[in-house]
């Protein structure tokens, strides 16, 4: 438990929070209805933390004990400059504001009120029953506790309320039954913050629907409405270089062309996010302004009409894209026919660089194979933009290499593509898989506790076996693995495995149960010095 904010705490808080909306992503993105109702809000605050994230990285990587205003102005930077969307600018902002006060020093509670007033400065009329609604309430609850978890944790229990309550506020909301998209993503951010400061996960599912009567809400004498009845047709985002003596005429002029008017930032660099139907305006108007750049522009109708044609218009070309560590398995993924994203151990893949591979493949259809579980949220909102170009995509969220080799095995470009996805599938899903892996400190496990330096044996993901010896470890787990059932083994050894281990498991494969084929390969991966996969 933490007393004090630390930057390799903000480093923490910040993979936590990718972490928590990752997982939620897709039911934020559910429950997005305003102020356009186009289900991404949940993707887009994933980017913009992802691209925090990144940043924090570079940061650590260029020095190792960073200074806290450092991270803090690092990570808000990064979520600047990602930034995605209503939600992901006022939550870039936010992250501004919060960056401001722990830089001088100050206590959560007033980086929490300075973080809220930044973000409802930052949008041109600001709603209430939104994200700006969690913030207020999060940091006046924070105002009233004591330390630096007691804070976190009232400021995450005050927001969970606050969420509950904006059907109340915004008859947007009221009318689709759910509470604001954007609200509920700021809760998961704070809750990262509490397991990041005291260790311990927030409890309890977070509510997210609320049966509001339309006619008489709580005392509330009316609804809030978005400003305007018809949606504009555009949406336009683009990163801008100028003064700040500029921003009050650029958001006059913005403000006329249409609504949910957010720019956030400061120091001469600004995200701008407007929705309106003169788009070419808009960009004028950041020329006029400074610089304007990474500019991104979506015609609302045209994206819901490429999301209903999409079946129809991508059915050429195919590839199946394959995510590993280690030589040897990028060249048995090649030499099954798959392209290959080669992953830094310490570093998994974004979605950009996975939307970037994608793109290398030159394909209308492809087949992503993760091999790591850590990969899926980046992979949905990488999944979530090549829908958006037109490219059909299939996530199969293999977990672990040889779950993805027996994908491979089965992959025929000749069949429909459905037809290979579901084959695909069904292989990856009837591989059973384990790893060795050395316990970096003392812990406890399904199988017990272990200590620094003890061989565990992971099957399907939990600890079976806990060892001392590499070898004798890599037997238990092989005879508990077949013991099961199977026709076919599969061994991937790392680099770091024994050069006699193949030979040794190979033959007590053969001694004990004749009947299973196995196979090795010298995969060349860092982290585990032994893949099984038992089809």
């Amino acid at each position: 438990m933490l007393d004090t904010l630390d930057a390799p705490a903000v480093r923490t808080w910040c993979r936590l929070a990718l972490a928590a909306l990752g997982q939620a992503r897709e039911e934020i993105d559910a429950l997005n209805v305003y102020p356009v109702p186009d289900g991404d809000t949940g993707t887009n605050l994933y980017l913009t933390v992802e691209s925090a994230a990144e940043a924090l990285d570079a940061v650590f990587a260029a020095a190792e004990e960073p200074e806290l205003a450092v991270a803090a102005a690092a990570a808000a930077r990064g979520a600047l400059i990602g930034a995605r969307g209503n939600s992901g600018v006022i939550l870039a902002q936010w992250l501004r504001g919060l960056a401001e006060v722990l830089a001088d020093g100050g206590e959560l509670a007033g980086a929490l009120d300075h973080g809220a007033r930044s973000a409802y400065r930052a949008v041109a009329e600001p709603v209430e029953g939104t994200l700006l609604t969690v913030a207020a309430a999060a940091a006046r609850a924070a105002d009233g506790a004591d330390g630096l978890t007691g804070q976190a944790q009232e400021a995450y229990r005050a927001a969970r309320q606050a969420l509950l309550l904006t059907p109340h506020q915004l008859s947007a909301l009221a009318e689709a039954g759910v509470v604001d998209a954007g609200g509920r993503g700021l809760v998961a951010v704070l809750g990262a913050l509490v397991d990041a400061v005291s260790g311990q996960q927030p409890m309890g599912p977070v509510a997210l629907r609320r049966e509001v009567d339309p006619l008489v809400v709580d005392g509330c004498e009316s609804y809030e409405r978005a400003p305007g009845s018809g949606h504009p047709a555009f949406e336009v985002i683009y990163l801008l270089e100028a003064d700040d003596e500029q921003l009050p005429l650029l958001r006059e002029r913005l403000g006329r062309l249409g609504d949910s008017l957010v720019i956030g930032g400061g120091d001469g660099l600004w995200n701008v996010h407007v929705h309106v139907d003169d788009a070419g305006a808009a960009v004028e108007a950041g020329v006029e302004a400074g610089r304007p750049y990474r500019i991104r522009i979506t015609h609302f109708a045209e994206a819901a009409a490429r999301a209903g044609e999409r079946e129809e218009t991508v059915s050429h070309g195919r590839a199946v894209l394959s995510v590993v560590t280690g030589s040897g398995l990028a060249q048995l993924c090649e030499q099954a026919g798959s392209v290959v994203l080669s992953a830094d151990p310490d570093r998994p893949p974004a979605s950009a660089e996975l939307v970037a591979a994608v793109h290398r493949c030159g394909a209308r259809e492809v087949v992503l194979l993760l091999n790591d579980p850590e990969l899926r949220p980046a992979a949905g909102a990488a999944a979530d933009q090549l829908r958006e170009e037109g490219v059909r995509i299939a996530v199969l969220p293999t977990r672990s290499p040889v779950q993805g080799l027996a994908a491979l095995a089965v992959h025929d470009a000749g069949r429909r593509f459905d037809e290979d996805v579901v084959a695909m599938t069904s292989a990856a899903g009837a591989t059973r898989y384990a790893e060795l892996a050395v316990a970096e400190g003392e812990s406890w496990t399904m199988a017990g506790v272990c200590q620094a330096g003890d061989v565990l044996g992971l099957i399907d993901g939990d600890v079976a076996v806990i060892g001392t010896d590499l070898t004798e470890t890599a037997l238990a787990v092989l005879d508990r693995m077949i013991a099961a059932g199977g026709e076919l083994v599969t061994l991937v050894l790392g680099e770091e495995a024994p050069d006699d281990l193949a030979d040794r498991l190979i033959a007590h494969a053969r001694r004990t149960r004749p009947e299973v084929d196995t196979v090795a390969y010298r995969g060349g991966q860092e982290a585990a010095p032994l893949l099984v996969g038992v089809e």
